[in-house]
């Protein structure tokens, strides 16, 4: 049999399997990438071969605990390993991989082999039965919250109390959900308490519980939440709103790890990680003088600040996606997606309300949708009547490639010319960047942000 055709039959043995294969050479470079792997990852297979495959998954153990360099070391196989992956669109999935080494018929390595399985949906699954949230769940390939996904394996880790600011609907809990389902206490609890929606009685009664006859038709002993997340995480929402003498005594549990429930004479112990969220600056409370600088001070130990969606337009069509997909399974409907003239819509659209508003837009669409494309007649009245005469107008709504060549030329101009950071940030392919450009007629500066770069001690 020619090389050649030894060459056609493992391709087709290959793209027959429902798992992702690749192969890898000594020098790390993909050499073979089936079908599967290009519709798990959204990376064609000409893209990938020739590129280290750090470079094509992003994934999660990329940087010091890759799985075939761990097989390649020991010797031995990695089987089923879960991790997640960033495909070529930016959104994070849970795949499953095995890794071993390939040998020539002398036994020597000459590169490895490895195989992984979308276990999207069975996350999604077992998300929903167990309440759980990762980092997988916040949807984003913007700079900005890129960085935060980043840093919050790391954030987990420690015991520091994190204050999270951002405005209505940017995805605060979610971001505190993540950290806690990170961290060494998420078989613990996770327990959120909004302090802006009630009053100080009922907070009190509400974080710190009461004994028996601590007042009028207290019967029996309740325990607050702080000794429910005992050994867990209290995510503290709206914790801006809180009165100046409610303010005193969560500044005494953050000191002295202890707190007194109403009615009661000795202090209980408490081992809780406080996560804190607000949509003020609490900084500029402290100024006005209704925040105290000292508890501020001990919830601002760790700032994770959240951009409001209208400065993240590039995460737009991945939370369309991500909505239309979710709703999709709850309604089991089937809605393709969004037209290139919503898109358009959307991207141009201010989202005061954020990422709940974007949510509510979708849920609304698909109410009057019931599968093929969401059309400008399934959205809102209030936003078709407010963005009619754009629409109509060939000069007001941007189309969606004149959009996409917008974002593509800022986040080149944001990082200063150079090609592979602006497609870092953009979750794309570095080879994938190249091609839109060439398609889309972007002009490029001068320099390509290399030189600056090296000079300010980062790679290029």
């Amino acid at each position: 049999m020619s090389i050649t055709l030894q060459k056609q039959t493992r391709d087709v043995i290959l793209d027959s399997i429902v798992d992702g294969v690749f192969t890898v050479d000594e020098e790390w470079q993909i050499t073979s990438f089936n079908r599967a792997a290009e519709e798990i990852t959204g990376v064609a297979s000409a893209d990938a071969i020739g590129q280290r495959c750090c470079d094509v998954f992003h994934a999660s153990i990329c940087e010091n605990q890759c799985a075939l360099k761990e097989s390649l070391q020991t010797g031995d196989p990695v089987v089923c390993k879960p991790i997640y992956i960033v495909r070529a669109d930016g959104r994070r999935i849970s795949v499953s991989i095995s890794a071993t080494a390939l040998k020539d018929h002398e036994g020597n390595v000459i590169g490895g082999v490895e195989t992984f399985r979308d276990l999207s949906v069975i996350e999604e699954l077992r998300k929903e039965l167990l309440d759980k949230y990762t980092v997988a769940d916040i949807v984003a390939r913007s700079g900005a919250m890129r960085q935060v996904l980043d840093a919050l394996p790391q954030l987990a880790e420690s015991d520091s109390t994190v204050l999270i600011e951002g405005a209505s609907g940017t995805g605060k809990e979610l971001v505190a959900r993540a950290i806690h389902t990170l961290s060494p206490r998420s078989m613990k609890r996770f327990v959120a308490v909004n302090c802006g929606a009630l009053p100080d009685t009922l907070l009190e009664s509400e974080l710190f519980g009461y004994t028996a006859g601590a007042f009028t038709d207290a019967r029996r002993d309740k325990p607050g939440r702080f000794a429910v997340a005992d050994g867990g995480t209290m995510f503290l929402d709206e914790i801006g709103e809180i009165t100046p003498a409610m303010q005193v005594k969560l500044l005494r549990v953050l000191q002295e790890k202890a707190f007194e429930p109403l009615g009661a004479v000795d202090p209980v112990r408490t081992n809780v990680r406080i996560v804190a969220a607000t949509a003020r600056n609490l900084q500029s409370l402290v100024a006005e003088g209704v925040f105290r600088a000292d508890l501020f001070y001990r919830v601002n130990v760790i700032r994770i600040q959240l951009p409001p969606l209208r400065d993240r337009r590039e995460d737009i069509p991945l939370l369309v996606e991500h909505f239309v997909s979710r709703f999709n399974r709850l309604q089991q409907k089937n809605v393709s997606g969004v037209s290139e003239e919503v898109m358009a819509i959307l991207l141009e659209h201010e989202f005061p309300g954020n990422i709940r508003e974007l949510q509510n837009i979708v849920e609304h669409a698909f109410v009057l949708c019931r599968d093929g494309l969401i059309e400008l007649r399934h959205l809102p009245a209030t936003l078709r009547a407010r963005l009619r005469p754009q629409c109509t107008s060939h000069s007001g709504a941007l189309s969606l490639k004149s959009l996409e060549k917008l974002h593509i030329t800022e986040a080149i101009r944001r990082h200063g010319g150079n090609r592979k950071a602006a497609a870092r940030a953009l979750g794309i392919h570095v080879s994938t960047m190249f091609r839109k450009i060439k398609s889309l007629g972007i002009e490029l500066p001068d320099t390509d942000g290399r030189s600056r770069l090296k000079n300010a001690g980062s790679p290029g």
